[in-house]
């Protein structure tokens, strides 16, 4: 009895020793790249580093053929390009005494805006019609959607042989070059308004105009920017070929102009800028689309 008795005091004892081992480890859950996040300074640095990357092998490349040439012009060093963009900017011409950055950047902006403005119009009232109209759907699509394959940069000697070598035809390129596509976009827009709030709307006795106004153009409008932004890109490079072409001032026509001189100190500093009024204009659409649709941009607003 004493042995049965000391062997289920042990057996006890064994059992309550197991029971109060710490359990083994888990294995830590790996983090999926999709589910890491990244903070706002890391954000910063790792755009940053592509930008740091390409100056780092420019500043490499440039200093490699100026020590063997001193005088080569394909890869100037950042003081010759600073040095001849300050002089651009802030040294009259001796043949016009103007300044001759700041005339190119005024004529193509001008021309820009006056084609992006033009298309804008363009794709808000004929895509607002296409989306919600069937009647003019059915007229205008097909047209448009033919328009859309047309080159742009095909009609451009047309559009100099019909509206002559001036300010129209550039603009007018512009706004061929881009409308067509953000027609169909916003027209796109439209069709995929839910049926329900156009059912609600007819129910509280909206006619055709009033709709448009209180419930198709607040949904489009952040498409319409978006759109605009989206357009830039391909605006400029229209506006470009036109001053290449036919143009005694601009910012493309600046730069072809000084190619056959294998001037790159003002050709690259001109790109730069190009980009830099590229940056700027989109920023600016970003924060008319925030504060005329906070409501499509919820991340943003946080």
């Amino acid at each position: 009895m004493l042995v049965k008795g000391m062997s289920a005091m042990n057996a006890v004892s064994e059992a309550g020793g197991e029971g109060t081992r710490p359990s083994p480890p888990r294995p830590k859950a790996r983090l999926r790249m999709i589910n890491a996040k990244v903070s706002r300074g890391g954000a910063l640095f790792l755009g940053g580093l592509p930008f740091l990357f390409v100056a780092i092998a420019y500043l490499i490349a440039s200093a490699q053929r100026l020590a063997v040439n001193p005088s080569d012009k394909l890869l100037p060093s950042p003081v010759q390009m600073w040095s001849a963009f300050l002089d651009l900017a802030t040294v009259p011409d001796k043949r016009s005494g103007d300044l001759i950055l700041w005339v190119d950047t005024y004529a193509s902006l001008l021309r820009l805006f006056a084609g992006v403005g033009v298309a804008t119009l363009a794709a808000l009232s004929l895509g607002v019609a296409i989306g919600f109209i069937p009647r003019v759907r059915a007229f205008l699509l097909p047209f448009v959607t033919v328009v859309c394959v047309i080159p742009p940069l095909a009609l451009l000697p047309i559009l100099f042989i019909a509206l002559g070598l001036g300010e129209t035809a550039k603009i007018t390129l512009i706004a061929i070059g881009v409308a067509p596509v953000m027609v169909r976009d916003i027209a796109n827009r439209v069709m995929e308004l839910p049926s329900e709030l156009v059912a609600k709307a007819q129910t509280l006795g909206g006619n055709s105009w009033t709709m448009i106004l209180r419930l198709v153009l607040p949904q489009v409008m952040p498409r319409l920017i978006t759109c605009v932004r989206l357009a830039l890109g391909p605006a400029w490079l229209f506006l470009i070929a036109a001053e290449a072409i036919a143009s005694t001032e601009g910012l493309g026509y600046r730069i072809f102009l000084v190619r056959r001189y294998l001037s790159m100190d003002v050709i690259l500093p001109y790109v730069a800028w190009i980009t830099l009024l590229a940056v700027i204009t989109d920023w600016l659409l970003v924060r008319l689309s925030q504060a005329v649709s906070p409501w499509a941009h919820p991340v943003e607003a946080r």
